[in-house]
């Protein structure tokens, strides 16, 4: 079986998969869909930013979904929250599309 990464969706009731190769195709026939950077959030240690600017959302918006991390036992990652911004002001950038 290939490597996958499972997730939880409430609208089916049951986890959606996704597989590494599926991932690949997204990254490589879809960059449009990566995130420009991420950031470092300045309030929450274990908080990492994922930020995709639109220019053609609401006159010019970041996308920004905030991903919260556990170290040990389990190292989760979750999807905590996501907004619109028109900047981004926080943080500290810790990896930018070249």
């Amino acid at each position: 079986m290939p490597d996958m990464e499972r997730m939880p969706c409430p609208f089916f009731g049951a986890d959606v998969e996704l597989t590494a190769e599926r991932e690949r195709h997204i990254a490589e026939y879809h960059p449009d869909l990566l995130p420009d950077q991420v950031r470092r959030s300045a309030r929450f240690d274990a908080a990492k930013m994922f930020s995709k600017m639109y220019t053609d959302l609401r006159g010019g918006k970041h996308v920004v979904v905030v991903v919260v991390s556990d170290e040990a036992p389990t190292r989760r990652h979750w999807v905590i929250t996501a907004y619109m911004a028109r900047r981004l002001v926080e943080g500290e950038v810790e990896w930018k599309r070249a």
